[in-house]
């Protein structure tokens, strides 16, 4: 663990040197109402954007889909699909789905700057498959492999990145609870395509006649980052449904600074449950222009509407904002099936 947090240590003078950071951007509206501080309480389809080791951590199986409208009014949306299966009384595979929608954007070129009239839409998409292990409840251990696209018309990158993750679980009613998780570890990208060619005058000046060049894009990395959480469940009340769960979390980013924050939760019966929190960018200014662009401040509710003799199976319906400056805030929606 010390390692790792070495390792990763946030540095913001490699601000901006990584790509794909749609991998830091959460779609599922239950973990963004604390902010994705829930390393180490996140289960289900949630937990393949948070700490894989969470798959297996909910009763049964359980389909999702998640969507944001992101910095609105952006028009920028992330829509995600995801299905967690548990395997036998001890592991959980999982497979989950994102894409980012830039809506259409002008085409513009130096002679044409306001545009030619045509329209191109970018494709941001990542596809990951995951799966945890349960040991006798108090520890769960989950890897997760993550293919990244991002691509227009003529120009496209594809990288894989990983992520692992370590959960455990003790108290006398599984009270406590610790999580870490490593993610976005992988290979460089780089894009390629015709949309790097050009057509340039033969530079002899022997002959006149145009040559083709095909340019060569920097590679970069993807955005490496590891969370430390961990939380109590405070139960009280007839029969203990009323649940209070604070949070603390740690992440250390290795492009840029890191984030420390604090959130809690409250359950009626695991059917209805109010959450909030607030995440401070270490190293930060006071400058606008030297924050990040969400102001630390989140929150969400969640319901749980059952349909059978199990409390743990029926329709669950997630919301949550996060507060940014500038812009009005991202707003998450998730709808899933527990099963």
């Amino acid at each position: 663990m010390f390692s790792g947090v070495t390792l990763f240590a946030g540095n913001p003078d490699r601000q901006g040197e990584a790509g794909a950071t749609e991998l830091l951007m959460n779609p599922w509206a239950r973990s963004a109402g604390l902010h994705s501080m829930t390393a180490s309480m996140v289960g289900g389809v949630e937990a393949m954007r948070i700490n894989p080791a969470g798959i297996g951590r909910i009763p049964g199986s359980q389909a999702m889909f998640g969507h944001a409208s992101y910095l609105h009014p952006a028009d920028i949306n992330m829509n995600a699909l995801g299905l967690s299966l548990q395997m036998g009384d001890q592991g959980a595979l999982g497979i989950s789905l994102m894409t980012v929608d830039f809506g259409d954007l002008d085409v513009t070129t130096t002679n044409q700057p306001e545009g030619t009239g045509a329209t191109f839409s970018p494709t941001y998409f990542n596809i990951g498959l995951g799966y945890s292990h349960m040991f006798d409840n108090n520890i769960s251990v989950g890897f997760l492999v993550r293919g990244v696209n991002q691509s227009i018309t003529d120009v496209s990158a594809f990288g894989i990145g990983f992520d692992a993750g370590i959960q455990y679980v003790t108290g006398p009613q599984d009270n406590f609870k610790f999580g870490i998780a490593l993610r976005n570890v992988g290979s460089p990208m780089q894009f390629r395509g015709e949309g790097l060619s050009f057509r340039a005058p033969n530079p002899e000046d022997d002959f006149s006649f145009e040559l083709r060049f095909n340019q060569r894009s920097a590679t970069y990395e993807l955005p490496s980052l590891l969370h430390i959480g961990v939380s109590y469940d405070l139960l009280l009340g007839f029969g203990d449904r009323h649940r209070i769960t604070p949070v603390a979390n740690f992440t250390a980013h290795s492009f840029s600074r890191d984030d420390l924050g604090a959130g809690i939760e409250y359950s009626f019966a695991e059917m209805i449950m109010i959450r909030g929190g607030y995440k401070y960018e270490m190293g930060a200014g006071s400058a606008l222009e030297d924050k990040g662009v969400y102001t630390g401040i989140a929150a969400g509710v969640s319901f749980l509407l059952n349909w059978g003799e199990d409390e743990s199976t029926g329709l669950v319906i997630d919301y949550a904002f996060r507060d940014s400056n500038p812009f009005n805030g991202t707003h998450n929606i998730s709808v899933g099936f527990n099963f």
